[in-house]
């Protein structure tokens, strides 16, 4: 069984005295692992870095088996260690996909979304709005998305405002009546209507946070999300 891929690295741990089991997120064979011979080498282990970019050639002698991958390094994202906001990023984004993700079940939109939201983090864009709709795509992806459209109870388009933490459905702004205090707020910037006004990522992150430790990691058997998605929100609300 042998294929050949591209893929982001999330997730490195070493193997006997210098090999290393690699998982790398791909286009098309979702997350996958692999040892790589020499991977703990002074010569590949520091190529192998989280969020390096790789062409990779899987190798097994059955499917269901580990199997051995080659690796040849397409682009490294190491410049960001030294970028604490882009690095804590970089981290929850690799975590969270390590944590998610079934085995080799491929997610195309979410491979594009993840390789896009890693390299805009050393380019100066606007990555901690993107990190957010990341999460939303995240949930999306899982089967965990949330209908964002119209009101779960009026069934309006505009003045949405709020997210109902039972259905994931959006509500607006006057038809919460009674119910208000129990629902998640609906920033604008989570519609994707231009840029996050201050205090709006924060929100946006509670409600995409709500979802993620609520159903996702309750359904993967209750284990707590990773601390690197903790670390990350707690900067970014410092930034205010």
């Amino acid at each position: 069984m042998e294929w050949r891929d591209e893929g982001a690295l999330i997730a490195f741990r070493t193997h006997g005295e210098s090999a290393a089991i690699i998982e790398v997120l791909t286009r098309d064979h979702g997350r996958h692992a692999g040892v790589v011979r020499g991977g703990a080498s002074r010569r590949l282990a520091p190529l192998l870095q989280p969020g390096a970019q790789l062409d990779v050639t899987w190798r097994g002698r059955l499917e269901e088996h580990i199997g051995t991958f080659s690796v040849e390094p397409l682009r490294s994202r190491a410049g960001l260690m030294g970028e604490r906001g882009a690095l804590a990023a970089l981290n929850a984004v690799t975590a969270l996909l390590h944590f998610c993700l079934p085995e080799r079940e491929p997610h195309a939109a979410l491979y594009e979304a993840s390789v896009a939201l890693l390299d805009g983090l050393g380019a100066g864009v606007d990555w901690p709005l993107a990190y957010l709709r990341w999460e939303l795509l995240l949930l999306e992806e899982l089967g965990y998305g949330l209908d964002l459209d119209s009101c779960a109870v009026s069934g309006a388009r505009d003045d949405l405002a709020y997210v109902s933490p039972r259905t994931g459905r959006a509500v607006a702004r006057g038809a919460a009546g009674a119910w208000v205090d129990r629902l998640l707020p609906l920033p604008a910037c989570l519609l994707g209507r231009g840029p996050a006004a201050p205090g709006e990522l924060a929100a946006g992150l509670a409600t995409t946070g709500y979802f993620l430790e609520t159903r996702l990691a309750h359904d993967l058997r209750g284990r707590p999300l990773p601390e690197a998605r903790r670390r990350l929100v707690d900067l970014l609300s410092r930034r205010g």
